[in-house]
């Protein structure tokens, strides 16, 4: 087993994930400020279980022997626009779930970090499906009632 290769994939998640979930936070807050609650519930959920990807990511990246980072990522762009972050959190889904995939298949050697990131990949496959889906009801009914439902 290449442990190298597993720590530089852990490292990446452990850096992006922890900024992209800190972003879902940040969303999440502005979404409840401007009365969409159930938004801001669904992107805190998102938040904390993003998190507790990153806490085992953490510690496999420990039980490897790596040097755990704090690595600088680039600022990302907050919305307050529920519709408009809708779009642009599906790109990063899908440009997310290819790049992981790559990943997946380099750590191979290594069965508990693939079954990790195999895990992960479930769950943001699941993440990428519904935000398609609420993009498609939006497309259906509009913005506005798709709006109205998610402020309740």
């Amino acid at each position: 087993m290449d442990s190298k290769k597993s720590i530089e994939a852990l490292q990446f998640f452990i850096t992006n994930l922890n900024a992209q979930s800190f972003q879902h936070k940040l969303q999440a807050r502005i979404f409840g400020s401007l009365g969409f609650k159930k938004l801001e519930k669904k992107y805190l959920d998102h938040a904390a279980e993003e998190q507790g990807f990153v806490d085992q990511f953490i510690g496999r990246l420990l039980d490897l022997g790596g040097e755990l980072k704090q690595e600088a990522v680039q600022a990302q762009q907050l919305y307050t626009d529920p519709v408009e972050f809708l779009k642009a959190d599906y790109k990063v889904s899908v440009d997310g779930i290819e790049l992981l995939r790559k990943c997946i298949d380099g750590v191979k050697d290594d069965l508990i970090t693939f079954d990790m990131l195999k895990e992960y990949l479930k769950d943001e496959e699941e993440d990428m499906f519904w935000s398609d889906e609420q993009l498609g009801l939006i497309e259906c009914i509009g913005a506005k009632p798709w709006l109205v439902k998610a402020g309740l």
